[in-house]
């Protein structure tokens, strides 16, 4: 999972938008408070998810909690954790995804310790999908 620092670096563009979405909704008209009002929400919505996002190893299965949504992948549908790093896995038709884990991408501009334990955090399910 990702360290503290990395968690609110993923909240942060939310409240951003959030918080600015709120200051124009204070200085605007009846309808547009409304509108603040929902961006506001939707932003509180990402800022949470994105503090949450990561990958958790459980006995049975893989949950890929992202930016919009969460993935719950059967232990024995996955094959395999690619560099990206993204969960390649057979759905039960037969039909072969990919699920991405955006939070552990590597981007450039990052320091060397946070490269290193997203290489650490996308090692981990690595691990645990080859002893499947």
């Amino acid at each position: 999972m990702p360290t503290p620092a990395n968690r609110a670096a993923n909240a942060t563009p939310g409240l951003a938008l959030g918080l600015g979405a709120l200051a124009y909704g204070a200085e605007a008209g009846t309808g547009w408070e409304r509108a603040a009002a929902v961006a506001v929400l939707g932003c509180g919505i990402l800022a949470v998810r994105g503090f949450r996002a990561g990958v958790r190893c459980e006995a049975e299965r893989l949950v890929v909690r992202g930016f919009t949504r969460t993935r719950v992948i059967p232990r024995a549908a996955v094959t395999g954790v690619t560099d990206f790093p993204s969960v390649r896995w057979t759905s039960p038709r037969g039909r072969r995804r990919r699920t991405p884990v955006t939070v552990l991408a590597e981007v450039s501009g990052e320091t060397a310790g946070a490269r290193s334990r997203k290489r650490g955090n996308t090692a981990r399910p690595r691990r645990w999908a080859a002893r499947g």
